[in-house]
């Protein structure tokens, strides 16, 4: 293991098309979505500490969560979970563990990746990390890993990227799409070169702190400005004077995109970004009707197609129903077409509206 390479666990997002499983106070990387016996953030942290010592692992999340991953991740350092004052998106979160590292290593190369993504195949995975880790620390560059697409999805973004290699299996990033239509899903899937973007990026830190002070300035400048107090006594006040001054912004949409030193490997590694409950549906195991069922107490007739979740200790039975989202839980029931997935945010949002945030 080398010692300069770390591991920044993003997860302080709040999962709201997994509602009402997923909530403001406790959201989906902190469940056992597929009843694996393990959380989201639980297998993410196990399968980067496979090859990153534990001690160069980092959480960046939510202050209100900080208590969660402590008692989720017994392994992880106290230390290394790292509470936002606030939610701004990507850009803040790499900047504030950019610098901080930067401070504490100036030679070391970071893996940013979501909490809250299903990876199968952990040997290529491991494989991929430790190619992208040994490409940026020869390069100035970036690395975005990119999963080979098998069915034209609308819900992922996608990478086009020139077809000759500038090293083995890394090729240039010619643009970044937003989640397509069905129609334009479809054509980048019949030319070939493009890939679905699993919004994990490899680099240096001082490659990416350069980025900011380019494409970010005025980010760049309010974490240059405090830099200092990072990793003393001092640090948590820092962020409490930045934060407010941040803009809210993606790290894809502020730097990546613009950048032109971006770099992918095509990966297939079993990777689910597990965003919607149709995701969830995909990666379970079907019974002869092709429903997904995530609890041992459920009973189905004549319904095909369903993806449900339901407690253990609680029976449900469905009847009649075909391509549906059934989701159980002790003071919410959801039932929803699978088609309409992608529209579960505007329901949460009429929650808000009527019932307060009570059921959020």
């Amino acid at each position: 293991m080398n010692k300069h390479h770390y591991v920044v666990i993003m997860a302080g997002g709040i999962g709201s098309r997994f509602w009402p499983m997923s909530r403001q106070d406790f959201p989906k990387q902190f469940l056992d979505i597929l009843n694996t016996g393990k959380t989201l953030i639980q297998w993410t942290f196990e399968r980067f500490a496979s090859f990153i010592p534990p001690q160069n692992i980092y959480v960046v999340t939510s202050q209100e969560y900080s208590d969660i991953v402590a008692e989720q991740l017994p392994k992880l350092p106290k230390e290394n979970i790292l509470g936002e004052p606030s939610r701004k998106n990507t850009a803040p979160c790499i900047a504030y563990i950019s610098f901080k590292l930067q401070q504490m290593d100036p030679k070391a190369s970071l893996i940013v990746a979501p909490s809250d993504h299903l990876i199968l195949d952990k040997t290529a995975f491991t494989k991929v990390c430790l190619e992208s880790l040994d490409f940026v620390n020869k390069h100035s560059a970036f690395i975005t890993l990119g999963i080979k697409p098998t069915y034209p999805n609308t819900g992922y973004g996608y990478i086009q990227y020139e077809q000759h290699s500038v090293s083995d299996n890394v090729y240039k990033v010619k643009t970044f799409t937003e989640k397509p239509n069905l129609e334009l899903a479809k054509t980048f899937l019949a030319s070939g070169d493009f890939l679905w973007n699993a919004g994990i990026f490899v680099w240096q830190g001082k490659t990416i702190i350069q980025a900011f002070e380019k494409y970010l300035p005025e980010m760049y400048d309010v974490f240059s400005a405090e830099k200092d107090k990072f990793n003393t006594p001092a640090e948590k006040k820092a962020l409490e004077h930045i934060y407010p001054l941040c803009t809210n912004i993606s790290i894809d949409f502020g730097i990546m995109e613009k950048a032109d030193n971006v770099y992918v490997i095509p990966s297939s590694f079993g990777w689910s970004d597990l965003g919607t409950w149709n995701s969830a549906y995909e990666n379970l195991e079907k019974d002869y009707l092709d429903n997904a069922v995530a609890g041992d107490n459920v009973i189905i007739i004549d319904s095909t197609h369903c993806m449900v979740k339901a407690p253990n200790d609680k029976l449900l039975l469905l009847q009649g129903l075909d391509n549906f989202i059934v989701v159980d839980t002790p003071d919410v029931l959801l039932i929803c077409k699978k088609e309409k997935e992608q529209e579960i945010k505007e329901y949460v949002a009429e929650v808000k509206r009527n019932k307060g945030d009570q059921y959020l």
